[in-house]
C-alpha cells in the first residue's frame, strides 16, 4: 500500500477521468500484482473517491480485466498509416511497433500474458480471443492481405497461432534475456513474411502469393 501523499483532486470531464484512473491502475498493476494492488491505492494515486471507481468500473475486477484487455488489445494505431512500400517494410514496422508497445509497459504485458496461465477464466478468455482476432487484422493489413478470400480461415488460424509465438518470444526478451529486441524484431518480422509468402499458400495448396510475399518468404 502506497504511504506517499494523495495527489490533489481536479475536476476533470467523465472521459478524462476514466482515462485517468485506467491510466493510474495500469501503472500500479504493473508494478505489483492483482492481489497487492487495492482499489484504496489506485483512488489515492488517482486523487479520487473510491466510489467513483465503483462508479466507473464496478469492481476492483471489472478494473483489472479493462486494464488487461488494454494491454493485450494492441491499439489498431500500429498498423495505421503504414508506408505503401514492400510488404517486408510494413510487416518490419508493424512488428517495431507492436515491440514499443510491450517496451513501453513491459511489467504489465508480462502480467497480461501471465494471466492466461492461471487456469480457466472466461473473462480473460474472452479478451485473449478478442485480442487475437485484432492482432490479426494488424497483420493482414500490414501484409495487403485483407482481401484475401481462399483459405481465408486457415489463413486467420495460422496468424493465431503465430501469435502464440510472439507472446512466448516476448518472454525470451524480458525475463530470460535470450534474445535482444533487435534478436526479436528479425525473429518476429521474418518469421510473419515466412509463414505468409511460403507456408500458408502451402498449407492451402494455392500458387505463388502476390507480390512481393513470395519473395521475402523464401
Amino acid at each position: 500500500m502506497s504511504t506517499e501523499p494523495a495527489p490533489q483532486r481536479r475536476r476533470l470531464e467523465p472521459d478524462q477521468r476514466r482515462s485517468q484512473i485506467l491510466a493510474v491502475a495500469r501503472r500500479l498493476f504493473g508494478r505489483g500484482s492483482y492481489s497487492s494492488v487495492s482499489t484504496t491505492d489506485i483512488a489515492r494515486e488517482a486523487g479520487v473517491a473510491r466510489a467513483l471507481i465503483n462508479h466507473y468500473f464496478g469492481s476492483k475486477r471489472e478494473l483489472y480485466l479493462e486494464v488487461v484487455r488494454q494491454m493485450m488489445v494492441v491499439p489498431g494505431s500500429v498498423a495505421q498509416h503504414l508506408p505503401r512500400t514492400t510488404t517486408e517494410e510494413r510487416v518490419s514496422i508493424l512488428v517495431d511497433r507492436w515491440l514499443d508497445v510491450v517496451d513501453r509497459n513491459k511489467e504489465l504485458w508480462l502480467s497480461a500474458i501471465g494471466s492466461e496461465a492461471i487456469g480457466r477464466d472466461e473473462d480473460i478468455e474472452r479478451i485473449v480471443l478478442e485480442s487475437d482476432e485484432i492482432a490479426t487484422d494488424n497483420v493482414l493489413l500490414a501484409a495487403m492481405m485483407t482481401d484475401v478470400t481462399e483459405g481465408r480461415e486457415e489463413l486467420r488460424a495460422m496468424i493465431r497461432a503465430f501469435g502464440s509465438m510472439l507472446k512466448a518470444a516476448s518472454r525470451e526478451w524480458l525475463v530470460r534475456g535470450t534474445l535482444s529486441r533487435g534478436d526479436l524484431h528479425v525473429m518476429l518480422t521474418q518469421s510473419a513474411l515466412h509463414l505468409l509468402g511460403t507456408v500458408y499458400p502451402a498449407v492451402c495448396r494455392l500458387g505463388p502469393v502476390p507480390g512481393d510475399l513470395e519473395a521475402a518468404g523464401s
